[in-house]
């Protein structure tokens, strides 16, 4: 159970991760991070942008709690969960704060992505046994 958790805490963390990396770097709208000029420039204007750092955080937390559910879940049902959750959730999160579009071709392809973790992650069985 615990393991279960962990990845769908895991799965969480990722989304969230991906959409504040997204939402940090339209921060930079009208900024133009010249790395290869200014590293050093560069550098501090993405150390002063929490919403994008604060996603590189999840991102290590992701991996903590991702490599912790490995350990009792065989990985060929971890990850399908892991990438088609997160999948569908920043699809869904694109599509209601982004302004992203979905066609309706799109909604039946993320229904069919849920039936197929749902038909992969059913019958889980902890990994060894």
């Amino acid at each position: 159970m615990k393991y279960g958790i962990a990845l769908l805490a895991a799965l969480l963390l990722n989304a969230t991760a991906n959409l504040m990396m997204k939402f940090g770097v339209r921060r930079f709208s009208g900024t133009t991070l010249n790395v290869q000029d200014d590293p050093a420039g560069a550098a501090g204007t993405i150390l002063s942008n929490w919403v994008l750092i604060l996603g590189l955080v999840f991102f290590a937390s992701n991996a903590v709690l991702y490599t912790f559910a490995l350990a009792r879940i065989p990985i060929s049902v971890a990850y399908p969960i892991m990438v088609s959750g997160g999948f569908v959730i920043i699809a869904l999160v694109a599509w209601r704060y982004l302004g992203e579009t979905l066609t309706p071709a799109q909604w039946v392809g993320i229904v069919m992505i849920l039936v197929g973790v749902y038909l992969v992650a059913r019958n889980m069985q902890p990994a060894g046994s």
